[in-house]
């Protein structure tokens, strides 16, 4: 049986990589009367109407998140100071999804791109080590990737001639599938900053680097790739989980008002992780 030859890509998702298409990438397409009408974003901000470029005070505070009493005549903002002051309103809000812990740093560090990086792709190495921690601390033998592809490669090496045979490469594949993609939505991620700025994914590509096979024993090294998508799309904001609260509402105008446009951008992350097992293991 020949074997595999490695590199070799063992697992793509259906959504692809850098899909600028995808919905919730979409910017700048929407007016006053769409986003008033179709999302009901009439109350954006405590601190300024992105709609009058006026300046509010605590007199303009709607009793409720449904509910807009009578806005008073405050100081004129242009749009440009308009959205500095939301971001900065933005970025303040976040706090309360990033309490504690090495990444909570991150979403201020991800609003500040949206708002200077005109929808440049991000990077930091941070996300890089988040993806690693949550890969090999998962330690579920129902969904962890790596625990189901240390035994798809005991169960499929061929250990008489020390190699994985090329037509068992999708064994690996399916191990893959039958586990859930590394995600930020444990209960930790709702205050540690990940589920914030990460949360769920978008795209993933697992391939193995390399497989060295001795004395019954094998290591792997796993690269894992994944892309994220930092925007909303109008399924996010028509969820009154989110739309209750003014830290969305803020980014979907920013986001998608045809008088601000501030471009969503692709989050990319990688991992690679190691590997090892013998043939006798259970």
């Amino acid at each position: 049986m020949a074997a595999l030859q490695f590199p070799c890509a063992i697992f793509t998702t259906q959504n692809r990589m850098d899909d600028y298409h995808a919905k919730d990438m979409r910017c700048g397409d929407l007016t006053e009367a769409q986003l008033k009408s179709q999302y009901r974003l009439d109350y954006i901000s405590d601190r300024v109407d992105p709609w009058t470029l006026t300046l509010r005070s605590s007199m303009d505070r709607p009793q409720s998140m449904f509910c807009c009493n009578l806005r008073g005549q405050g100081e004129k903002v242009t749009r440009q100071q308009c959205a500095t002051m939301l971001f900065d309103e933005f970025r303040s809000l976040s706090r309360k999804f990033s309490l504690y812990g090495p990444y909570s740093h991150l979403i201020e560090k991800m609003i500040t791109h949206m708002q200077n990086g005109n929808g440049t792709p991000f990077r930091d190495m941070s996300l890089d080590r988040a993806l690693k921690e949550q890969i090999v601390r998962d330690i579920s033998e129902r969904n962890s990737t790596r625990i189901l592809l240390s035994k798809a490669f005991r169960t499929n090496i061929d250990w008489e001639s020390k190699h994985f045979p090329i037509e068992n490469r999708d064994r690996l594949r399916d191990a893959v599938l039958s586990g859930k993609l590394p995600k930020f939505d444990r209960f930790q991620d709702n205050y540690n900053g990940m589920g914030i700025t990460v949360h769920d994914t978008w795209a993933t590509h697992i391939t193995i680097k390399s497989l060295h096979i001795a004395n019954d024993r094998y290591r792997a090294v796993v690269h894992y790739k994944v892309q994220d998508h930092f925007g909303l799309d109008s399924d996010d904001i028509l969820n009154t989980k989110f739309s209750q609260f003014h830290f969305f509402r803020i980014w979907f105008v920013l986001q998608r008002y045809n008088q601000f446009g501030f471009k969503p951008f692709m989050t990319n992350m990688e991992a690679t992780v190691e590997i090892t097992g013998g043939c006798y293991e259970i």
